[in-house]
């Protein structure tokens, strides 16, 4: 016998991660993922956190594994600010919010600012964990046209009024795209004239190849932008540690949202991080990272040139895990995907990454997880689905 459970409007706005379930299917034996946007576990600085493991254990084991401070563990939350004010933004450790996860910042974030009906301007594409987190509050999402620069300066007044405008600046998710420094400037100045608020979302911003990314736009914004990062990139997912930097106004509204939400983020895991970072560790780790991705990029690349048919277009992307591909408008990439695993093969169809106009001939793929000759088989069986596709 079942009980017939009464469920709130907004749980109806809860949707399973397309990523999330592509992922249930590539476990199968054979399969090439190259649709998780997962780091290589291959980069994990397994010794550094066992050490640092047991000296938190030896020299503070009662601290570490008692309840904690909300804020976050107070030296991590002072590396966070000192590392985010080289770049420019204007943070100290009083404004710095340690979350379970860069995710849990979005979701803070919504809870915080999203009312039934008020409007979210976002780019297309743009990260579906996002729109994800930020649906369940009811937004109406207004789309941020753009170039194969990022969002248009121009098109932000489509965006007057809306509660914030959310960026990915460094390395998109999916598009693998960065803004430069001029449209960042512009974007700026566009936000600034019709006062509308950025969630600037940094999870990737330190994976570049050759050059930096410039400054944030959040250093030219103040108390107008909150800014959200993350060490699941440079460090592990697996210990679920963000953070987001919020203007003083915005700032007790968000520590009260994560106070409900969980009381804290895990602070053994947090002493474990600052243990681990504190003396310059990511200097000489984070390289390392780069040199890897660099190379398998450039091997997507060149499987990329060599195997796809005419008509597929794509950028390399300069950092981050992914590239983007755009392919003959007659072809369906979610359609199409049932073939692909058939042959052997996995990718993220692009259209779940829209909140509006899906564009159904775009899928994302990403090289970080695979080494460079798996990449290029894959890609190889890629090319053979989209050359038999009507």
């Amino acid at each position: 016998m079942t009980f017939d459970w009464t469920m709130a409007r907004r749980a109806e706005r809860l949707n399973p991660s397309t990523i999330r379930e592509i992922l249930k299917i590539t476990e199968k034996p054979g399969i090439i993922s190259l649709a998780g946007g997962l780091p290589s576990a291959d980069t994990f600085p397994v010794a550094a956190m066992a050490e640092a493991t047991a000296r938190v254990l030896r020299d503070t084991p009662r601290e570490a594994l008692q309840y904690a401070a909300s804020e976050g563990y107070g030296p991590l939350r002072e590396w966070v600010a000192h590392e985010l004010s080289r770049m420019g933004v204007a943070a100290d450790a009083g404004r710095v919010l340690i979350t379970t996860g860069s995710q849990q910042g979005l979701d803070l974030v919504g809870k915080v600012l999203i009312d039934p009906g008020s409007r979210v301007a976002v780019e297309q594409p743009t990260y579906l964990g996002a729109l994800q987190a930020f649906a369940p509050y009811e937004p109406e999402f207004t789309p941020v046209e753009g170039d194969d620069e990022g969002p248009l300066p121009q098109a932000l007044q489509a965006a007057r009024g809306a509660r914030f405008l959310y960026l990915l600046p460094n390395f998109q998710n999916p598009t693998g795209r960065c803004l430069s420094a001029s449209r960042r400037e512009a974007l700026a100045a566009a936000a600034r004239t019709i006062g509308l608020p950025v969630v600037e979302d940094n999870p990737y911003g330190d994976l570049w190849f050759d050059t930096p990314p410039p400054p944030p736009i959040s250093a030219q914004l103040g108390d107008q932008a909150v800014y959200l990062g993350s060490f699941s990139k440079v460090l592990a997912p697996g210990l679920r540690l963000g953070y987001v930097v919020a203007p003083a106004a915005l700032y007790p509204k968000l520590l009260q949202a994560k106070q409900a939400a969980d009381l804290h983020t895990p602070g053994f895991n947090q002493r474990v991080v600052h243990e681990v970072i504190r003396d310059g560790f990511l200097t000489q780790h984070v390289p390392t990272i780069r040199q890897r991705y660099r190379a398998q990029r450039d091997a997507m690349r060149a499987a990329l040139e060599q195997h796809l048919p005419a008509g597929c277009r794509w950028h390399a992307p300069i950092g981050g895990m992914f590239f983007w591909l755009e392919l003959p408008a007659a072809i369906d990439a979610t359609a199409l995907l049932p073939k692909a695993v058939a042959a052997g093969v996995a990718y993220v169809p692009g259209a779940t990454f829209f909140a509006h106009q899906p564009r159904a001939n775009t899928l994302r793929l990403s090289f970080v997880t695979v080494p460079p000759e798996t990449i290029t088989r894959g890609v190889a069986l890629l090319g053979q689905v989209l050359r038999a596709a009507p």
